[in-house]
This record gives structure tokens, C-alpha cells and sequence, in this order.
């Protein structure tokens, strides 16, 4: 992406310094993602950030954005070295260094301890990936990474859909969908469109299936309106339904540490309601 784009490809290895290319991974300061990227710079180009979807997390989406903002930062300091400093350290403050300290030059200018690091951190990476044996590393096929081989899939769900459905349709576990696409939040797939990527391979037959099992779910599927009464916990609820209570949770959107109050309105999906239940 980076060369289709013009931009020089040792880029990636300021992708390497930030997260190790792991997805999850997030700073103190709450930069998440395979660029590290801020909740608000995310947003600013491009990526959708809410409770149900980050694209911080989405490698094809991040590099994506990565590449508006390295393109914004290179027209504006002309230097692909000050445009990692800034990069790191953000453009303001490292223009405000330039004017402060009066000159434009990377190895001239004084900044602060974690940037000057982080510079020499990607270019260390470089040196290693280009030539492992000259500094110790000797790799065999068998110590890298496979291409990531993968097919893709749009889905339109005209409501949240289980992860679950998808995993099945594409004959495969939770755990792989989540993997695949790691920029997915919690246990649904929400309302709207969706390009999934699935195991290699399994895109055949696999909206014939999908259907079958969102078909065979929506049908089995009863909606109740629980009101949270007077002593009433997330555990008694799960309890008196025979939920389990992190299911519980799911449906209502909740973490463990939410606190009901009486009069709340719960989603339950049970077979069995007694009479009275849903009062």
C-alpha cells in the first residue's frame, strides 16, 4: 500500500516500533492499534472508532490512514525523518522545536527523549529485518510468518448479528473470525453493511448457509422486556432466566461492573417465560 501510494516503503517499520504489528495493543495514553493510533487522529482520517467497531485494529484500514497522515506530515515538513518525529510526537509540538530551536534538520534538532528513541528504534528496525545474520538472528522458513490467505465477504445485517452465525456459516470457530478481523468489538456484528474476512476457501456456499442459520436463529429467537425491581441483580436475572450471566451481559450490551437500578429495562432471550416475568 505504502508504494502504491508513493510513499517510501521503510514506513512499515514505524508500524513495527509502535505495536509489533499486533492489533490489541495499546499505550498509557490510549494510542491502540498496528500505527498506534489516538481516538481522535483516527477519526480525523478516516477510520470508524465507537463501542462496536475500531479500525485502529483493521490493518488494511490503519495503513490506509497511516498513509493520509504520513502524506500530511511529509507537505508539511518536508523530510520523511521529521515526518516520523512528528509522527511520534505530534506535528505542533515538533514545529514549535523547529521554530524554538531555529533549525529544520532531524540529527540537529534536541527532542525529547521518547521520540529520539522511537526514531532510532524504527531505524534499528530496518537494519534487523533487512539483514537478521549480521546481527545475530539466523531464521529458518519455518520461523516466519505464512502470508495471511483469507477470503472476503459483504454482509448487510439489518440487525446485530451473532459472531457466532458467521463462524458456522464459514465452518470455522469464533475465536478465527475475531482474529481475522480484530477491529470487530465484542460477541455481534452490527446493523449496516460489512466486508468479514473468513478462512481461505470458505467464501463458497457461504451465504446459502448464512442464511439458513440466520433464518433458523431469528426464529428461535424471543425477545422479552425484563423491569429490574427492587433487589434484583445481573446474577438473580441470569438466574430466575437460566442465562448464563455473561449472556446476560451480552444481550444487554453491558460489562460486569454496570449497575442496575429498578426500573431498567433488560433484552431477554429465553423459550420459557413465566407468567409475570416480564412485568
Amino acid at each position: 500500500m505504502l508504494k502504491e501510494n508513493k510513499l517510501p516503503e521503510d514506513l512499515k517499520y514505524i508500524a513495527i516500533a509502535e505495536s509489533a504489528l499486533r492489533p490489541h495493543v495499546s499505550s498509557k495514553r490510549g494510542a491502540i492499534g498496528f500505527w498506534q493510533f489516538m481516538r481522535q487522529t483516527g477519526i480525523k482520517y478516516g477510520l470508524t472508532i465507537n463501542g462496536y467497531i475500531d479500525e485502529r485494529r483493521n490493518l488494511l484500514a490503519s495503513t490506509q490512514a497511516a498513509i493520509r497522515y504520513f502524506e500530511e506530515l511529509y507537505q508539511k515538513f518536508g523530510s520523511w525523518t521529521l515526518a516520523a518525529a512528528a509522527y511520534n510526537m505530534g506535528d505542533e509540538g515538533l514545529l514549535a522545536e523547529i521554530l524554538e530551536q531555529e533549525t529544520d534538520t532531524y540529527y540537529h534538532l534536541y527532542l525529547p527523549i521518547e521520540t529520539q528513541r522511537f526514531v532510532f528504534r524504527v531505524i534499528s528496525a530496518k537494519l534487523i529485518f533487512s539483514n537478521p545474520e549480521k546481527y545475530g538472528f539466523f531464521l529458518s522458513e519455518e520461523d516466519y510468518y505464512p502470508p495471511l490467505e483469507f477470503d472476503r465477504i459483504h454482509l448487510n445485517c439489518l440487525q446485530d448479528i451473532p459472531i457466532r452465525i458467521v463462524a458456522r456459516a464459514a465452518k470455522t470457530h469464533f475465536k478465527v473470525i475475531k482474529d481475522l478481523n480484530p477491529e470487530i468489538r465484542g460477541h455481534y456484528i452490527t446493523k449496516g453493511g460489512h466486508q468479514i474476512l473468513i478462512p481461505n476457501g470458505s467464501a463458497k456456499g457461504f451465504h446459502s448457509r448464512y442464511q439458513g442459520l440466520l433464518k433458523d436463529w431469528l426464529a428461535s429467537k424471543k425477545e422479552f422486556v425484563y423491569i429490574v425491581k427492587q433487589g434484583d441483580n445481573l446474577s438473580s436475572i441470569a438466574d430466575r432466566f437460566g442465562v448464563p450471566l455473561a449472556v446476560l451481559i451480552i444481550w444487554n450490551k453491558l460489562d460486569l461492573k454496570a449497575h442496575i437500578y429498578p426500573g431498567d429495562q433488560l433484552i431477554i432471550y429465553s423459550k420459557e417465560v413465566k407468567n409475570g416475568d416480564t412485568d
